[in-house]
């Protein structure tokens, strides 16, 4: 299902997008990849806080 949606942004916003643009790779795809690199940081900030955590405040897994 496609659906065309306008997405406000500067002009030097759309510049650096197209500079990050790979040739034949719409924006959509572009948009998609950068979305996924973001949820892949936070998880692994999210990781790297729990292994951080003091181990007293974590739950072992066998006690789950």
């Amino acid at each position: 299902m496609s659906a065309d949606k306008r997405i406000p942004v500067t002009e030097e916003t759309r510049k650096e997008l197209h500079e990050l643009k790979e040739p034949g790779q719409t924006y959509d795809d572009l948009l998609q990849e950068l979305a996924q690199h973001r949820r892949r940081q936070n998880l692994e900030q999210r990781f790297q806080e729990l292994e951080a955590a003091d181990s007293d405040e974590l739950t072992p897994l066998s006690d789950v």
